[in-house]
């Protein structure tokens, strides 16, 4: 996937690996992503690791934690 600069302002996202930068990548998709990107990091990841990523990240936002805790309690 090609990444918005937006979503990585202090990072060049062209030097983004998908596989060793993957819980940079889901921080930053979880907090700021279209649902587009989060669709996408879900199919890339897994829901398992999305949600382990968004539940023991101390990058992720916690207003963002609690939303996604909401939402993804649901898809159990």
């Amino acid at each position: 996937m090609k990444f918005r600069r937006a979503l990585f302002w202090d990072t060049d996202p062209r030097k983004l690996n998908a596989r060793t930068h993957a819980t940079y990548i889901i921080e930053r998709i979880a907090d700021f992503g279209t649902a587009a990107e989060i669709r996408w990091a879900i199919r890339q990841y897994g829901l398992r690791k999305f949600r382990e990523v968004v539940r023991t990240s101390r990058a992720v936002d916690p207003m963002t934690r609690n939303l996604w805790h909401r939402v993804l309690s649901r898809k159990s």
